[in-house]
């Protein structure tokens, strides 16, 4: 008896341990519920994401229609998307000490809440002033859903896997503003009024809510958290910005997707306006963010054999090479959308094989701190890509010049930052996971 008894015991140490090989931490113990698996991870924390994108996209049809209702002169109407990525960007510093102290599920429930009740008072918003300011508090108070995902994939894996995971994460999370335009036109079509695109939102966030609080264990262990101290957190923080392994990596992903920022802001512009194809802006647009998402996926097929810095340095010189040659045609007079969408497409594709690894180099020495590294990351990231994409999208000028100048300066930039934290070399090998 005594016997079997060990010969069990063995066995559930060896398949312990066998789980352990593979790079992932095991959940702490009041977790041990039914275990939530990779894949469906992977999609729930892609589509919590996705909600801060679907608030962002799916208005961006009835940019038009929205300015009209409310009064909102020119280039004005671009603040309903700005001024969200910028609040939000400010918002990410909150949620990452909470939730080292707390945990991540009752951040997330906050955050999903505040969504929800602010998405639906922009759906009752009578002035434009008063949308804007809306937006903004949705941005702040809903930041959780940008700050905390990457600490929960954090909590349980880090290296080169994270990397791989957070790829596919963004394969989801990109299929959202590829088909977010789509639906945003099409609840305009049907109902005939832009602020159900806003209850649309509120729907997305009650279905989010549900699920996490059905299938999300708690991923924080007891030993990592961390007390409410302003001069612990203000350490942490300091420490996951100022390394100079990870600072160069977090830069360099905000002016990156600074670029990003101001294409999504002035798109709907840009297309319909410069080029004079706004009936296909949500096929377009959903061109652009496919092209980016399939990059992802084949980022995460690859990015465990090769490891992140060589593909996503790879990526980025390539990106400065597109970005030259989208310059180059925006500064023709007779560029046509034919030139424009497919160099954004591939340098959004490019963006796939850089956004998320540059994400887990950063991320990487930073797993007892993940919560805080994580939200002191986002604010540098979101702050500074949402202020340089305001920048562009206001700078819009009837062509696509100030779009293209800034994507080759922001990857020219970003290669700097990146020198500075390999200290001048590049394309290093895979990395191994590290505990």
């Amino acid at each position: 008896m005594q016997s079997g008894t060990l010969s069990v015991t063995c066995h559930f140490v060896q398949m312990r341990n066998d789980h352990l090989a593979s790079g992932e931490r095991p959940l702490p113990d009041r977790a041990r519920r039914p275990a939530i698996g990779e894949r469906e991870l992977i999609w729930m924390m892609a589509l919590l994401m996705a909600c801060n994108a679907f608030g962002i996209d799916a208005i961006l049809p009835a940019l038009d229609e929205l300015a009209g209702s409310l009064g909102a002169p020119g280039n004005d109407r671009q603040f309903v998307v700005g001024v969200y990525l910028l609040a939000a960007g400010f918002g990410t510093l909150i949620p990452g000490s909470f939730a080292d102290r707390f945990g991540r599920r009752p951040v997330l429930f906050a955050a999903l809440g505040a969504y929800i009740v602010l998405s639906l008072a922009c759906a009752a918003t009578t002035s434009f002033t008063q949308l804007i300011v809306l937006r903004a508090l949705q941005g702040f108070f809903a930041a959780g859903i940008i700050a905390l995902p990457p600490a929960i994939i954090r909590d349980r894996v880090g290296g080169d896997k994270m990397a791989r995971m957070m790829s596919l994460i963004f394969v989801i999370f990109l299929l959202v503003p590829a088909v977010a335009p789509s639906i945003g036109q099409g609840v305009l079509l049907l109902l005939g009024d832009w602020r159900w695109i806003f209850v649309a939102m509120a729907l997305l966030g009650v279905t989010m809510t549900v699920w996490v609080y059905v299938r999300l264990p708690e991923t924080l262990h007891d030993d990592d958290r961390q007390e409410i101290n302003i001069s612990v957190i203000g350490r942490n923080m300091r420490r996951a910005v100022t390394l100079r392994l990870t600072i160069g990596y977090t830069l360099a992903s905000a002016l990156v997707f600074g670029g990003l920022f101001g294409f999504i802001n002035s798109s709907q512009q840009l297309i319909g306006e410069a080029f004079g194809a706004g009936d296909m802006f949500p096929l377009l647009f959903a061109f652009c963010a496919g092209s980016m998402a399939l990059a992802n996926w084949s980022n995460s097929r690859i990015v465990e054999r090769f490891g992140a810095r060589r593909v996503s340095h790879s990526a980025l010189f390539l990106f400065i090479v597109v970005s030259a040659l989208q310059l180059w045609f925006a500064t023709q007079p007779d560029e046509s959308l034919w030139t424009f969408v497919p160099l954004m497409a591939a340098n959004m594709s490019l963006l796939g094989f850089i956004g998320a690894n540059f994400g887990s180099i950063a991320m990487q020495p930073f797993r007892h701190i993940a919560g805080a590294a994580s939200s002191a990351q986002s604010f540098l990231r979101m702050t500074t890509g949402a202020t340089l994409g305001a920048a562009v999208g206001y700078a819009y000028d009837g062509t696509a010049r100030p779009l293209a100048l800034a994507l080759l300066v922001s990857a020219i930039m970003s290669l700097l930052f990146v020198l500075y934290s390999e200290r001048g070399a590049l394309f290093g090998p895979p990395e191994p996971e590290v505990e």
